[in-house]
């Protein structure tokens, strides 16, 4: 791998450094030092610092953070548009978890997350955390892809052709964090898949290994009203009471979903300090409801924002899921002033990264942490003319305008053309698995 250059300056007409909320800094540079951003000096005095340096010359972008993708299922590129118009049991019952009992093997997982990385990286994704099968391989692929990842040991209580049965999850899970120990753009995380696949003793094995490692904890929560009604005829509770009471509620927990929350639920999720990753696409799409994002807000819950996988969106696209949060937040809740441009992507950013317990080193623009950077180009015609840089990211840009992407400082895509990745060989894998699902799942071709 190519080193660094010792310092260079980027160069865009606005920085957005999202911490402090919603300043825009206009004729400024970013100073990079290697992987780290050095400092934000105005342009003139960064020119004058740094006479030699290397320049990106960005004049109609805006230079924001690296998007963090808070939840997601790489692999599971390879089974976009599978089965697409269903409630989400009969999905996965009857079309998602047929095809993975198939499919799902080493070599799909890598190849799916591989394709994955690529699509987020042109959508300005500079880090995502993921729950799937084979974890090793999704860490595989976003170490080759040069991306940030946090990798998920996920666990279910029921064989599947990864692990035969809830120890065995763990114990391949943790083999996969030890061999990558070390790797500066990877962490892990527990990921239980969900309360109603998995029961109360592998959820206190879980919580004790996540407070012996100090890492994060995923888990799909109230998602859907037949997951609630579920839990209450099998153990009596709610799902997020059951949770509660196992003691799982914590600024570790990252509550994927959240859509179905009564008040207290929401005040104990506050009071707990969990995090919630809002993935308005898929809610929207498997008709599981619209989280209440508004009232989250009021009392003080942490929010992030997820794509999902591309089996339930069909897209890796957080520029997209910026815009429907904000949307959704002011329809449902009547109020046009909630979730404004800039908590929108605070929540695509630093509040995703804080959820993941990296924000000490991405999620802003600020010297000393790493430069994940994302520059989109607010410069087109269907664009003109910008009075607010945020709030057109949010409202008016979408990923076709990510032009340059950042990660550890260094260059993965430069003109919307991705750097280091053989984009003729990820059509070639994607096809080949395409031709091998169908053949098995009697979809059309």
């Amino acid at each position: 791998m190519d080193s660094l250059p010792e310092t260079t300056l980027l160069e865009p007409r606005w920085i957005i450094p999202v911490d402090p909320p919603g300043q825009v800094l206009e004729q400024h540079s970013v100073v990079l030092k290697g992987s780290v951003i050095d400092s934000i000096l105005p342009s003139r005095e960064a020119l004058a610092t740094h006479p030699r340096a290397p320049r990106v010359d960005l004049p109609t972008h805006a230079l924001i953070p690296g998007l963090v993708n808070l939840h997601t299922h790489a692999a599971m590129t390879l089974l976009r548009g599978l089965a697409d118009d269903l409630p989400l049991m009969a999905w996965l019952k009857d079309h998602i978890w047929p095809a993975e009992a198939q499919h799902v093997a080493p070599e799909f997982v890598y190849d799916g997350s591989l394709l994955a990385c690529a699509e987020m990286l042109r959508g300005g994704v500079t880090c995502f955390n993921d729950m799937y099968f084979f974890p090793e391989e999704t860490a595989r692929a976003a170490h080759e892809a040069g991306m940030r990842g946090c990798v998920g040991i996920i666990c279910v209580d029921f064989p599947t052709s990864y692990a035969a049965d809830a120890d065995d999850y763990l114990q391949k899970g943790l083999t996969a964090r030890d061999q990558w120990t070390g790797e500066p753009l990877l962490s892990f995380c527990m990921a239980p898949h969900a309360p109603y696949t998995v029961g109360d003793a592998t959820f206190r094995k879980i919580l004790t290994y996540a407070e012996e490692l100090d890492v994060p904890v995923t888990v799909h929560l109230h998602e859907t009203r037949d997951e609630i009604e579920e839990s209450l005829k099998r153990f009596g509770v709610r799902p997020i009471e059951r949770l509660h009471r196992l003691g799982l509620l914590s600024p570790s927990l990252i509550a994927v979903h959240a859509v179905h929350l009564t008040e207290a639920e929401i005040v104990l999720l506050s009071e707990t300090g969990c995090h919630v990753a809002h993935c308005p696409s898929s809610n929207l799409k498997l008709g599981s409801g619209i989280a209440p994002v508004a009232r989250m807000l009021e009392r003080g819950v942490t929010l992030g924002l997820g794509t999902d996988g591309s089996a339930s969106n069909n897209q890796l696209d957080l520029m997209g899921e910026m815009r429907l949060a904000a949307l959704l937040a002011k329809g449902a809740s009547g109020r046009p002033e909630v979730l404004p441009a800039a908590q929108v992507l605070c929540a695509a950013t630093l509040a995703s990264a804080r959820a993941l317990g990296l924000d000490h080193l991405i999620g802003s623009i600020t010297p000393g942490k790493r430069a994940d950077l994302t520059a989109v180009n607010l410069g087109g015609l269907d664009m003109s003319p910008c009075y607010d840089p945020i709030s057109h990211l949010v409202y008016a840009a979408g990923r076709k305008d990510v032009s340059h992407v950042w990660v550890d400082g260094r260059p993965r895509l430069r003109d919307r053309q991705l750097l280091d990745m053989d984009t003729v060989e990820l059509h070639r894998k994607a096809h080949f698995w395409q031709q091998r699902i169908a053949r098995t799942s009697g979809e059309s071709q």
